[in-house]
């Protein structure tokens, strides 16, 4: 595996609106007009080196953790959520991961590169995302990365930095 950083192949997606909800062109064969909607405060926040979550707010509702990727309703209650800033630095730990060497269209970064599935303490989810740099284990504690310059404007703007060296046998 290779051991220099991950870098994004391809170009930051223009932003054609931005209220009441982020808009971006994301140029395929043919153009496609995408909008986040009720989560563009997810993708403005990634701009910003912020990492938003939302929560169900319903007291009659059983989940109490945060969710991430963000929901604009409530899977279990069908309730509109609140937003929620995750503090800084968000910290995680790697659940699981496997090497891509084959990403198909649409996720523009070099190969191989590892996904990985973060746990984040407070969250009913797993979120997935890719490693910078670096060879993940299991448990390994990873930090969250932010491209602020030049973003993409979608999730390649979040990415997870190691936060140890794995040890040798």
């Amino acid at each position: 595996m290779k051991k220099e950083k991950v870098k994004l192949i391809g170009k930051p997606l223009k932003v054609e609106l931005e209220d009441p909800a982020m808009v971006i062109e994301w140029p395929r064969t043919l153009v496609h007009h995408h909008t986040y909607g009720q989560l563009s405060k997810f993708f403005e926040g990634l701009k910003q080196g912020k990492l938003f979550a939302t929560l169900c707010v319903n007291p009659d509702c059983l989940e109490k953790k945060l969710w991430l990727p963000p929901r604009a309703d409530c899977p279990d209650c069908n309730q509109p959520m609140e937003w929620r800033e995750l503090p800084q630095p968000v910290i995680g730990e790697i659940f699981t991961f496997t090497r891509v060497e084959y990403p198909g269209e649409g996720i523009e970064l070099s190969t191989p590169y590892w996904q990985i599935d973060v746990k984040i303490p407070g969250l009913c989810t797993i979120p997935k995302g890719y490693l910078l740099y670096g060879e993940p284990h299991i448990g390994m504690k990873v930090k969250a990365g932010f491209r602020t310059k030049k973003p993409t404007n979608t999730i390649l703007d979040l990415y997870w930095i190691p936060l140890e060296k794995k040890l040798k046998k």
